[in-house]
């Protein structure tokens, strides 16, 4: 049996809190507010920016995107915030209309019907655990150099190593736990640790352009270097590179997933799904122009292998580098918490509907911490799984990594595509309002060329990401079915999807797409 929306009401009477306005908003959708509503402005704004957290991906893929692109890969970064702002324009209209937890989710059933809405839901939630497990195991990369007692497993702290590989299972299994506990104690304590983590994150990122800027050894001119790019034509090494900030600017829509906990979501959280991607482009921006303005060489091969991490060390004396790498030590602590938190939320969303195996549990909310704490265990036991995949054998994992940002690109477009359907068909009919007189976030007359832009963009990057480069994918050689992980996997996701889909009951007629209530 599956649970109902009505099978997760706790079993004590409802707070006055819950009698607010968002939670009257939310019942107008069929849900019982069940979630607490903890969340302001800047915690709303802290989730979204932590599961971006430039300061963990940009530490990670750096020296990725200079291998491939040499110094004018810095425009692959403006260039995918184009793109992915265009994606992020119609993802706060939605948030707006359909203020609900588990949000690609719940957009894209509302827009496409439940069969569309449910593979774009698993869809995510395939990439959100894999993403979370890669969150985790980049602490290998970072707390062993600021000390080397956090090398608990032999010797070599190299992630590609046995021992290294071995030790980021270690810590990375480590972290998964404690942001369990984080996420099943309650959200207040979740966005307290990802508001201060955030704020720590931001002051790193800050100190970072900072150093660059004031130690630099060349002008900005460096961006229009491209001697030190792949062999090739640059045109291919370009879109390669391109990969480095597909892989970062991914999740500003965590504040869509937590709108039901988040005071006044539907003025805030399209508010802050744009903040965050835009003061991620920024800080990211500024951090990839100081690096290479600040690097010692661009030519001995030391900003390709070492990365970020590598300018830090250059340019910093060892007391204020480990002071910057503890900021991103709490960077990655926070982004793995981020991204848990916004499985978990899709995770019940979907149980809550009855569209997934043992959904009464997946759907019960904890009467005292208010969370769904069943959703938050699966997630962490599958990405501590997931790292044990990765034991000794770090290119395997890194592929899986790979490929998950495809699916979450994949599930991107199945909210874009059915949403420029819609819109051709006369979607919004009109102008949607708070109910307090106040309008909500629209595009207008605006909506169906950034949306069909959007969708040619989703596209665009799904196929660059999946494209079967050797670079990417085997790098260190490897079969051909490594070679074609991006497209496999989507099949075998698509296929493990179906039979899941069947066997998860309906327990609930959903209301069909063109009649969901919303305030007009």
């Amino acid at each position: 049996m599956v649970a109902s929306a009505d099978a997760i009401v706790p079993d004590h009477p409802p707070s006055p809190t819950d009698y607010s306005a968002d939670s009257a908003d939310l019942a107008r959708f069929g849900y019982q507010p069940v979630l607490h509503r903890k969340l302001g402005r800047y915690a709303s704004f802290a989730a979204g920016f932590s599961f971006v957290s430039i300061l963990t991906t940009i530490f990670q893929f750096f020296g990725f995107g200079y291998s491939f692109g040499g110094a004018a890969f810095f425009w692959t970064w403006p260039l995918v915030f184009a793109g992915q702002f265009l994606v992020a324009l119609n993802f706060a209209e939605l948030a707006a209309r359909y203020p609900i937890s588990g949000c690609i989710y719940q957009w894209s059933r509302r827009l496409a019907g439940e069969v569309v809405g449910w593979f774009a839901g698993w869809m995510m939630i395939i990439a959100q655990i894999v993403t979370a497990a890669a969150a985790a195991i980049a602490l290998q990369v970072v707390l062993p150099t600021i000390w080397s007692g956090f090398q608990i497993i032999g010797a070599d702290s190299d992630l590609t190593s046995r021992d290294g590989a071995a030790n980021a299972v270690l810590l990375g299994s480590v972290l998964l736990a404690i942001t369990t506990v984080i996420n099943v104690v309650g959200i207040d304590w979740m966005a307290r640790i990802n508001s201060l983590g955030v704020t720590i994150e931001i002051i790193g990122v800050c100190a970072v352009i900072a150093v660059f800027f004031t130690h630099t050894d060349r002008g900005p001119g460096v961006v229009t270097h491209t001697d030190q790019a792949a062999a090739g034509p640059y045109w291919a090494a370009f879109l390669a590179s391109g990969l480095m900030a597909a892989y970062v600017m991914v999740g500003f829509d965590s504040a869509g997933e937590l709108s039901e906990e988040t005071k006044n979501p539907r003025h805030v959280a399209p508010r802050t799904i744009l903040s965050a991607l835009a003061v991620s482009a920024l800080g990211g921006g500024l951090i990839l122009l100081g690096a290479l303005m600040a690097a010692p060489s661009l030519t001995d091969g030391s900003l390709a292998g070492g990365g970020l991490a590598y300018v830090i060390e250059a340019k910093l004396t060892t007391v204020p580098g480990k002071v910057v790498l503890t900021c991103v030590a709490c960077a990655i602590t926070v982004c793995t918490l981020a991204i848990q938190t916004a499985g978990s939320r899709l995770l019940f969303s979907m149980a809550r509907d009855g569209r997934l195996p043992f959904a009464e549990p997946l759907s019960t909310v904890h009467p005292r911490f208010g969370t769904p704490v069943w959703p938050a265990v699966v997630i962490g036991a599958l990405g501590i799984g997931l790292l044990l995949v990765n034991l000794g054998n770090a290119a395997i994992f890194a592929t899986l990594a790979s490929v998950c940002i495809v699916m979450l690109y994949l599930a991107y477009l199945l909210v874009t595509v059915p949403l420029l359907v819609r819109r051709i068909k006369g979607w919004p009919a009109d102008v949607a309002g708070d109910g307090a007189g106040a309008e909500l976030f629209a595009l207008g007359r605006y909506g169906i060329a950034i949306n069909a832009l959007a969708v040619v963009w989703g596209i665009a990057m799904a196929v660059n990401l999946a494209w079967p480069r050797g670079e990417v994918y085997t790098p260190n050689g490897g079969g051909w079915w490594m070679l074609w992980a991006a497209p496999l996997f989507v099949l075998l996701t698509v296929a493990v999807g179906v039979v899941v889909h069947r066997v998860a009951t309906p327990a609930r007629v959903f209301p069909v797409a063109e009649h969901v209530p919303q305030i007009a």
